[in-house]
């Protein structure tokens, strides 16, 4: 690879930093425009606050639609507005068949029904600039309140839960798109993999208007690059050092086996399904006991404080993951660019 070339994945942080950087000043309805960390927009309309999120799908092309969905949902979720209406960009390659198109259809609309959004609207066609399927969402809320959380809300002195385990969706992925490499693992655990698209979940809209509706100073939901990219955009969003507990961590078990039987690291692995959640140190027990009570897992996995940077109880930095570890594990594998 040449200097100044781009991987697959993620932009890096700094370059994407520089991108976002402008001397134009935003319009007066927009709340919360981009920025590093941020999941999505947030704009000023007449009815409350509009929150906007858009994603594409690119790393499998299994259950596209309702991965299209529910990353999409998620975005707007952590912001603490419930998702409401979708749209999709669908791009497919030539060859497709009518009936696969049918499919993903069929699955969007039934993750849609499971979130309680609408289709709303898009774009179909099948191109040659594209070599498999490919789904860029868009998800629209609206707020009448006009509140809303920030990923850059977290200030010293908060403590954050994880809510949800990880890393849940590189289990979906991997176990689909690099079984043949995954033989040696245990027949009952690469089904849980599999079916770990629907349990347990990559949606975490319950439990991030629940987190919301309880008072997170900060909400924002781990995707591409794992927990450690989470925890590390969560921390340069706020302005603010975190000291993470890796003990209290809540792992997915089969997605860390298929992470490590692949040689790839599961804090770094796509992690959609869980939630990261700031609150004042001394309500976040009684916090987590409620979103325990109210059936989602949470554990105290760092503490917040002055400074910058994320680092572990025994002082070691966090590795912070440029490259998703499933896309660079189906790389490897010729799966992915």
């Amino acid at each position: 690879m040449t200097s100044g070339q781009l991987r697959a994945g993620k932009l890096p942080a700094s370059l994407l930093r520089e991108l976002l950087r402008s001397e134009e000043q935003l319009p007066p309805e927009v709340r919360l425009g981009p920025a590093l960390g941020e999941d999505a927009c947030a704009i000023e309309v007449p009815g409350g606050v509009l929150v906007a999120a858009t994603d594409p799908i690119t790393l499998t092309s299994s259950a596209l639609g309702s991965y299209a969905v529910v990353i999409n949902a998620n975005d707007v979720a952590v912001m603490g507005v419930r998702p409401r209406w979708f749209l999709a960009t669908v791009l497919l390659p030539e060859g497709t068949r009518e009936e696969e198109v049918r499919e993903l259809f069929r699955e969007t609309r039934w993750a849609l029904r499971e979130i309680g959004a609408t289709l709303v609207g898009g774009h179909t066609e099948v191109t040659s600039a594209v070599t498999q399927p490919i789904v860029v969402g868009q998800m629209l809320g609206l707020r009448q309140d006009g509140h809303f959380v920030q990923t850059g809300g977290v200030a010293p002195g908060d403590a954050v839960l994880q809510i949800g385990p990880a890393p849940v969706e590189a289990a979906v992925v991997l176990a689909e798109e690099a079984a043949s490499q995954l033989g040696r693992l245990p027949d009952e655990l690469l089904t849980r993999a599999r079916a770990s698209l629907r349990d347990p979940g990559i949606s975490i809209v319950e439990p991030a208007l629940r987190a919301a509706e309880l008072g997170a100073s900060a909400l924002h939901d781990p995707t591409e690059g794992g927990l450690a990219a989470g925890l590390h955009e969560l921390a340069e969003a706020s302005g603010a050092a975190l000291c993470v507990d890796a003990e209290a961590v809540l792992w997915f078990e089969p997605g860390r086996a298929v992470c490590e039987a692949l040689g790839a690291d599961p804090w770094g692995a796509l992690a959609s399904g869980t939630l990261l959640a700031a609150f004042p140190a001394a309500r976040v027990e009684d916090v987590r006991g409620q979103l325990e009570a109210d059936g989602y897992p949470a554990r105290r996995i760092a503490e917040a404080a002055s400074g910058s940077g994320v680092v572990l109880a025994d002082g070691r930095a966090l590795p912070h993951f440029e490259r998703d570890e499933v896309a660079r594990v189906l790389a490897s594998t010729g799966r992915a660019s």
